[in-house]
């Protein structure tokens, strides 16, 4: 299991598997939305987030 913590604060909200999950910080009231990294057919490296913060997630600039 992966631990789902909060991206204002970074209170441990959940341990859960999952592939998309929205959950309200009780501590700071953020709304946070995650989806999974990680799948059962891995995309390419260069399509993975690089970066996961307060539910945005970005993704890498391949220079085209």
């Amino acid at each position: 299991m992966k631990e789902v913590r909060c991206g204002g604060c970074s209170r441990l909200l959940a341990k859960a598997e999952y592939v998309q999950i929205e959950i309200k910080c009780p501590r700071c009231k953020t709304l946070n939305n995650v989806k999974a990294i990680e799948s059962l057919n891995p995309a390419p490296a260069s399509a993975r987030p690089i970066e996961e913060k307060h539910g945005q997630t970005n993704y890498p600039v391949d220079g085209r």
